[in-house]
Protein backbone atom coordinates (compact mmCIF):
# COMPACT_ATOMS: atom_id res chain seq x y z
CA UNK A 1 0.00 0.00 0.00
CA UNK A 2 1.04 1.68 -0.34
CA UNK A 3 2.61 23.62 4.07
CA UNK A 4 1.30 33.43 8.93
CA UNK A 5 1.27 32.63 5.02
CA UNK A 6 2.60 35.52 2.93
CA UNK A 7 -0.21 37.26 0.81
CA UNK A 8 -0.45 35.95 -2.34
CA UNK A 9 1.15 37.47 -5.45
CA UNK A 10 -1.49 39.02 -7.81
CA UNK A 11 -1.19 38.66 -11.80
CA UNK A 12 -4.49 39.75 -12.46
CA UNK A 13 -7.96 40.87 -11.09
CA UNK A 14 -8.75 38.65 -8.29
CA UNK A 15 -12.28 36.77 -7.99
CA UNK A 16 -13.69 35.57 -4.93
CA UNK A 17 -12.17 32.04 -3.85
CA UNK A 18 -14.48 29.26 -3.09
CA UNK A 19 -15.99 28.26 0.55
CA UNK A 20 -14.06 26.22 2.89
CA UNK A 21 -15.42 24.12 5.40
CA UNK A 22 -16.04 26.26 8.69
CA UNK A 23 -12.74 26.39 11.00
CA UNK A 24 -10.64 26.24 8.31
CA UNK A 25 -8.14 29.01 7.70
CA UNK A 26 -8.24 30.56 3.77
CA UNK A 27 -4.97 29.94 3.01
CA UNK A 28 -3.76 31.67 0.06
CA UNK A 29 -0.76 30.30 -2.14
CA UNK A 30 1.88 32.32 -3.81
CA UNK A 31 3.90 31.96 -6.85
CA UNK A 32 6.32 29.67 -6.11
CA UNK A 33 10.36 30.74 -6.69
CA UNK A 34 12.61 28.10 -8.39
CA UNK A 35 10.44 25.16 -8.85
CA UNK A 36 11.47 24.26 -12.46
CA UNK A 37 9.65 27.40 -14.26
CA UNK A 38 6.01 27.42 -15.93
CA UNK A 39 4.01 24.58 -16.26
CA UNK A 40 1.43 23.81 -18.30
CA UNK A 41 -2.44 23.12 -17.02
CA UNK A 42 -4.97 21.67 -19.19
CA UNK A 43 -8.76 20.66 -18.79
CA UNK A 44 -11.64 22.75 -18.25
CA UNK A 45 -12.11 22.36 -14.22
CA UNK A 46 -8.02 23.06 -13.62
CA UNK A 47 -7.78 25.79 -16.53
CA UNK A 48 -11.24 27.21 -15.00
CA UNK A 49 -10.08 27.32 -11.10
CA UNK A 50 -6.20 28.64 -12.03
CA UNK A 51 -7.67 31.44 -13.26
CA UNK A 52 -9.87 32.31 -10.87
CA UNK A 53 -6.82 31.71 -8.39
CA UNK A 54 -5.87 35.13 -7.67
CA UNK A 55 -2.39 33.69 -6.25
CA UNK A 56 -1.54 32.26 -10.04
CA UNK A 57 0.70 34.09 -11.90
CA UNK A 58 -0.56 33.53 -15.02
CA UNK A 59 1.53 33.60 -18.75
CA UNK A 60 -0.31 32.47 -21.51
CA UNK A 61 -4.55 30.92 -22.32
CA UNK A 62 -4.78 28.40 -25.35
CA UNK A 63 -8.60 27.84 -25.81
CA UNK A 64 -10.75 26.45 -28.92
CA UNK A 65 -14.09 28.23 -29.12
CA UNK A 66 -15.87 26.10 -27.61
CA UNK A 67 -14.16 25.64 -24.54
CA UNK A 68 -13.55 29.85 -24.75
CA UNK A 69 -17.30 29.90 -24.42
CA UNK A 70 -17.23 27.17 -21.56
CA UNK A 71 -14.99 29.48 -20.00
CA UNK A 72 -16.01 33.15 -20.51
CA UNK A 73 -17.08 34.23 -17.13
CA UNK A 74 -13.31 32.88 -15.85
CA UNK A 75 -11.50 34.25 -18.61
CA UNK A 76 -13.32 37.95 -18.11
CA UNK A 77 -12.16 37.47 -14.17
CA UNK A 78 -8.92 36.92 -14.91
CA UNK A 79 -7.85 39.33 -17.60
CA UNK A 80 -6.26 37.56 -19.75
CA UNK A 81 -6.77 37.44 -23.51
CA UNK A 82 -7.03 34.41 -24.53
CA UNK A 83 -5.47 32.30 -27.94
CA UNK A 84 -8.35 31.02 -29.97
CA UNK A 85 -7.24 27.59 -31.35
CA UNK A 86 -8.12 25.19 -34.06
CA UNK A 87 -9.35 21.86 -32.18
CA UNK A 88 -7.36 19.57 -35.18
CA UNK A 89 -4.14 21.81 -34.58
CA UNK A 90 -4.10 22.44 -30.64
CA UNK A 91 -0.54 24.37 -29.96
CA UNK A 92 -0.47 24.28 -26.82
CA UNK A 93 3.21 21.88 -26.07
CA UNK A 94 1.62 18.91 -24.00
CA UNK A 95 1.59 15.19 -24.35
CA UNK A 96 -0.27 14.15 -27.43
CA UNK A 97 -1.97 11.88 -25.23
CA UNK A 98 -3.19 14.67 -22.86
CA UNK A 99 -6.95 15.15 -22.57
CA UNK A 100 -7.13 19.22 -22.86
CA UNK A 101 -10.67 19.10 -23.52
CA UNK A 102 -9.53 22.97 -25.32
CA UNK A 103 -8.19 24.46 -22.92
CA UNK A 104 -4.59 25.39 -21.75
CA UNK A 105 -3.09 27.48 -19.58
CA UNK A 106 0.55 28.32 -18.77
CA UNK A 107 1.51 29.34 -15.32
CA UNK A 108 3.71 29.64 -12.75
CA UNK A 109 3.77 26.99 -9.84
CA UNK A 110 2.19 27.79 -6.46
CA UNK A 111 4.14 28.13 -3.35
CA UNK A 112 1.75 27.36 -0.10
CA UNK A 113 4.59 28.54 2.23
CA UNK A 114 6.27 26.35 5.26
CA UNK A 115 4.85 23.76 7.54
CA UNK A 116 4.60 25.48 10.73
CA UNK A 117 2.68 27.79 8.99
CA UNK A 118 -0.09 26.28 7.33
CA UNK A 119 -0.33 23.17 9.64
CA UNK A 120 -0.09 24.23 13.21
CA UNK A 121 -3.09 23.59 14.88
CA UNK A 122 -5.37 26.91 16.32
CA UNK A 123 -8.06 27.90 18.25
CA UNK A 124 -10.70 27.17 15.27
CA UNK A 125 -8.92 23.74 13.94
CA UNK A 126 -7.54 22.36 17.10
CA UNK A 127 -7.47 19.08 16.01
CA UNK A 128 -6.24 19.40 12.20
CA UNK A 129 -5.37 16.05 9.94
CA UNK A 130 -2.66 16.13 7.40
CA UNK A 131 -1.86 13.76 5.23
CA UNK A 132 1.65 13.02 3.97
CA UNK A 133 2.75 10.91 1.24
CA UNK A 134 6.34 8.97 0.95
CA UNK A 135 7.62 9.08 -2.48
CA UNK A 136 4.52 8.94 -4.57
CA UNK A 137 5.60 9.97 -7.97
CA UNK A 138 2.39 9.26 -10.09
CA UNK A 139 0.69 12.60 -10.82
CA UNK A 140 -3.16 10.81 -10.87
CA UNK A 141 -2.65 9.36 -7.70
CA UNK A 142 -1.37 12.72 -6.22
CA UNK A 143 -3.96 14.75 -8.04
CA UNK A 144 -6.75 11.68 -6.75
CA UNK A 145 -5.29 12.25 -3.18
CA UNK A 146 -5.00 16.67 -2.86
CA UNK A 147 -8.99 16.24 -4.65
CA UNK A 148 -9.80 13.82 -1.47
CA UNK A 149 -7.79 15.70 1.30
CA UNK A 150 -10.43 18.68 -0.48
CA UNK A 151 -13.33 17.14 0.29
CA UNK A 152 -12.24 15.57 4.21
CA UNK A 153 -10.93 18.89 4.99
CA UNK A 154 -7.12 18.04 5.62
CA UNK A 155 -4.84 20.86 6.32
CA UNK A 156 -2.29 20.13 4.38
CA UNK A 157 -0.47 17.01 1.35
CA UNK A 158 2.85 17.40 2.04
CA UNK A 159 5.57 15.30 -0.30
CA UNK A 160 9.34 15.74 -0.33
CA UNK A 161 10.10 17.69 -2.73
CA UNK A 162 12.64 15.02 -4.67
CA UNK A 163 11.10 11.63 -5.63
CA UNK A 164 7.49 12.86 -5.65
CA UNK A 165 4.86 14.13 -8.02
CA UNK A 166 5.65 17.85 -8.76
CA UNK A 167 2.79 20.72 -9.87
CA UNK A 168 2.41 19.62 -13.16
CA UNK A 169 -0.61 19.15 -15.67
CA UNK A 170 -1.72 15.46 -15.20
CA UNK A 171 -1.54 16.20 -11.52
CA UNK A 172 -3.85 19.47 -11.76
CA UNK A 173 -6.68 17.56 -13.95
CA UNK A 174 -7.06 14.52 -11.71
CA UNK A 175 -7.41 17.30 -8.52
CA UNK A 176 -9.94 18.99 -10.75
CA UNK A 177 -9.29 22.01 -9.35
CA UNK A 178 -8.44 21.19 -5.95
CA UNK A 179 -4.54 22.27 -6.21
CA UNK A 180 -5.99 25.46 -6.04
CA UNK A 181 -7.70 25.33 -3.06
CA UNK A 182 -5.71 22.63 -1.06
CA UNK A 183 -2.09 23.58 0.09
CA UNK A 184 0.43 20.96 -1.21
CA UNK A 185 3.40 21.56 0.32
CA UNK A 186 6.98 20.08 -1.01
CA UNK A 187 9.51 19.90 1.91
CA UNK A 188 13.53 19.09 1.83
CA UNK A 189 12.79 16.15 4.07
CA UNK A 190 9.93 14.90 4.87
CA UNK A 191 11.53 12.63 8.34
CA UNK A 192 12.33 16.74 9.65
CA UNK A 193 8.58 17.63 8.25
CA UNK A 194 7.63 14.77 10.23
CA UNK A 195 9.87 15.41 13.72
CA UNK A 196 8.00 19.48 13.07
CA UNK A 197 4.26 18.05 13.02
CA UNK A 198 5.39 16.25 16.25
CA UNK A 199 6.41 19.01 17.92
CA UNK A 200 3.04 20.74 17.49
CA UNK A 201 1.06 18.00 18.81
CA UNK A 202 0.55 15.65 15.63
CA UNK A 203 0.10 11.92 16.46
CA UNK A 204 1.98 9.98 13.53
CA UNK A 205 -0.26 7.18 11.76
CA UNK A 206 1.85 5.18 9.48
CA UNK A 207 -0.44 3.12 6.54
CA UNK A 208 0.97 -0.11 6.09
CA UNK A 209 -1.14 -3.59 5.09
CA UNK A 210 0.96 -5.19 7.94
CA UNK A 211 0.19 -3.04 10.37
CA UNK A 212 -0.23 -4.39 13.94
CA UNK A 213 -3.43 -2.69 14.62
CA UNK A 214 -6.23 -0.87 12.00
CA UNK A 215 -6.78 2.72 11.26
CA UNK A 216 -10.26 3.18 13.61
CA UNK A 217 -8.26 1.46 16.46
CA UNK A 218 -4.77 3.76 16.31
CA UNK A 219 -7.10 6.94 15.39
CA UNK A 220 -8.48 6.32 18.60
CA UNK A 221 -5.84 6.12 20.63
CA UNK A 222 -5.16 10.10 19.28
CA UNK A 223 -8.06 11.34 21.59
CA UNK A 224 -9.07 13.62 19.21
CA UNK A 225 -5.77 15.53 18.70
CA UNK A 226 -4.12 16.60 15.54
CA UNK A 227 -3.48 13.13 13.57
CA UNK A 228 -0.82 12.77 10.22
CA UNK A 229 -1.27 9.93 7.89
CA UNK A 230 1.52 8.95 5.84
CA UNK A 231 1.29 6.64 3.30
CA UNK A 232 4.20 5.36 1.04
CA UNK A 233 4.25 4.45 -2.57
CA UNK A 234 2.29 1.50 -4.12
CA UNK A 235 4.94 -1.62 -4.07
CA UNK A 236 7.54 -0.05 -2.01
CA UNK A 237 5.41 1.26 0.60
CA UNK A 238 6.73 3.56 3.28
CA UNK A 239 10.70 4.10 3.33
CA UNK A 240 11.89 2.38 6.32
CA UNK A 241 13.34 6.43 7.85
CA UNK A 242 9.37 7.26 7.49
CA UNK A 243 8.28 3.77 9.38
CA UNK A 244 10.65 4.65 12.08
CA UNK A 245 9.33 8.29 12.37
CA UNK A 246 6.00 7.21 13.06
CA UNK A 247 4.47 6.84 16.27
CA UNK A 248 2.26 3.64 15.35
CA UNK A 249 1.74 2.09 12.16
CA UNK A 250 -1.86 0.90 11.10
CA UNK A 251 -3.59 -1.15 8.72
CA UNK A 252 -6.90 -0.37 6.78
CA UNK A 253 -9.34 -3.42 7.73
CA UNK A 254 -10.01 -5.19 4.79
CA UNK A 255 -12.82 -8.13 3.91
CA UNK A 256 -10.78 -10.31 2.47
CA UNK A 257 -7.06 -11.56 3.26
CA UNK A 258 -4.27 -10.27 0.61
CA UNK A 259 -6.87 -7.64 -0.84
CA UNK A 260 -5.17 -4.12 -1.43
CA UNK A 261 -6.23 -0.11 -2.04
CA UNK A 262 -4.05 1.65 -4.79
CA UNK A 263 -2.45 4.54 -3.06
CA UNK A 264 -5.13 7.35 -3.71
CA UNK A 265 -7.90 4.97 -2.69
CA UNK A 266 -6.23 4.24 0.78
CA UNK A 267 -6.08 7.78 1.34
CA UNK A 268 -9.41 8.79 0.62
CA UNK A 269 -10.34 5.54 3.30
CA UNK A 270 -7.73 7.10 5.38
CA UNK A 271 -8.84 10.56 5.15
CA UNK A 272 -12.38 9.49 5.57
CA UNK A 273 -11.92 7.60 9.13
CA UNK A 274 -9.13 10.54 10.67
CA UNK A 275 -12.42 12.86 9.80
CA UNK A 276 -15.09 11.01 11.14
CA UNK A 277 -13.26 11.23 14.62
Amino acid sequence: MVQPPKAPRRHDRAAPRAARPAGRAAFAPRAAQGDGGPVWLFGIHAVRDALTNPARVRRRLIVTANAAERLADAIATSGLTPEIADPRRFPAPLDPASVHQGAALEAEPLDWGAVRDICAPHRADPAPVVLLLDRVTDPHNVGAALRSAEVFGARAVIAPRRHAAPESGALAKAASGALERQPYLRVANLARAMDELRAMGYALIGLDGEGAQTLPEAVATTRGGPVALILGAEGPGLRALTRESCDMVARIPAARDFASLNVSNAAAVALYLAAAR
